[in-house]
């Protein structure tokens, strides 16, 4: 029985002494490090501006060659609060990459997944597992995990394209693993755009068997993302939260793109303000067209083409548009990883 004349602060400082010789803690020494009330989130909501971006990395596109140490010249869109991480958020890497004309970035792969989303120029193509996927202004495409793929540049002026990656979870989880390509580049195995040619939407050639890959489809084209944005708002029909929005999916299962990212679309009409909510998920958005603004945790971030945006985890935020022009945000998320762990939570938010 511990009584008040044997609790002194000797008699403690002994105990923690034997306690940490033992390596073991007290849950009462935590405090609320893990019996917190809400998520404790170091990740801040941040913009980056793309002309400041797009500057940066057109100087670096004259002074960084590729090289064994420079094989990918790209920019990560580090957040402030997350500085060791160089990550947009606690689970979402972002970054923008540049190609020259005639540059093919060398081979790999890794298990970290990936996704491309294509910002500037033609002529460029990613190959993944052996099907080069041609990118335009607007393409989505996707680099599943472990599998190989490089990116090359066959048009006549730069190439620009933001990537996304959930390797700030794979660390986590020491699941990293990356491996080069040792002889050239892996061959081509399939038509060029073959995956984009045969899965259109929910069609599929009749002749052939259901698809059994997890991924069937890596390219996902702004022709056809662009004319389901405006189908959808033109049946008067949207998110209370994000207006016109929608999520780029497996045709096989019909659900998120990869494992653990997610990717979206969403168009905000001129005049929109949406309602606030929140949730455990956190997000990277990317303004394809248009500017407006979002109010997060009761601050306002302006936002116009070309900028990035960070939504860290449990975060207040809507959207606004106020201008007489759509907005349209590209937007990568984990949400695909909370709803695996069944830690996924989100709420409306009265204002």
């Amino acid at each position: 029985m511990v009584t008040e004349a044997t609790t002194t602060p000797a008699a403690l400082d002994a105990l923690y002494a034997e306690m940490a010789r033992l390596q073991v803690q007290g849950l009462w020494q935590l405090g609320d490090e893990i019996q917190a009330r809400r998520p404790k989130v170091r990740a801040v909501p941040y913009v980056w501006r793309g002309a400041e971006v797009r500057r940066v990395l057109l100087r670096a596109g004259e002074l960084v060659r590729h090289s064994e140490a420079a094989e990918r010249r790209t920019l990560r869109l580090v957040n402030p609060g997350l500085p060791e991480a160089h990550s947009a958020t606690h689970t979402l890497a972002a970054a923008v990459q540049l190609l020259l004309p005639g540059e093919v970035a060398p081979p790999h792969r890794h298990t970290p997944a990936a996704v491309r989303f294509m910002l500037h120029g033609e002529g460029a193509y990613t190959t993944v597992a052996g099907e080069r996927c041609h990118m335009r202004p607007g393409d989505l495409i996707l680099t599943p995990r472990m599998a190989w793929h490089h990116h090359g540049n066959a048009g006549d002026a730069p190439v620009i394209w933001t990537d996304g990656l959930d390797f700030p979870l794979v660390i986590l989880l020491n699941a990293t693993f990356w491996e080069p390509y040792r002889a050239g580049v892996p061959p081509e195995t399939e038509p060029a755009d073959a995956s984009a040619l045969r899965y259109t939407g929910a069609l599929r050639p009749g002749w052939r068997p259901p698809a059994t890959t997890p991924r069937p489809r890596l390219i996902y084209r702004w022709e056809d993302t662009s004319a389901a944005l405006r189908n959808l708002a033109r049946l008067g029909e949207a998110s209370p939260y994000d207006d016109i929005l929608l999520e780029y999916t497996n045709p096989l299962t019909g659900g998120h793109v990869l494992p653990a990212l997610a990717c979206f679309i969403q168009l905000l009409r001129p005049g929109v303000q949406t309602r606030a909510h929140r949730h455990t998920s956190s997000a990277v958005y990317h303004v394809f067209r248009g500017a407006g603004y979002s109010i997060i945790d009761g601050q306002r971030y302006d936002w116009a083409e070309g900028d990035w945006l960070a939504l860290p985890a449990w975060a207040t935020h809507l959207h606004v548009n106020p201008g007489p022009a759509e907005a349209i945000l590209y937007s990568i998320s984990d949400l695909p990883a909370l709803e695996a762990l069944e830690l996924y939570r989100e709420e409306e938010v009265p204002l």
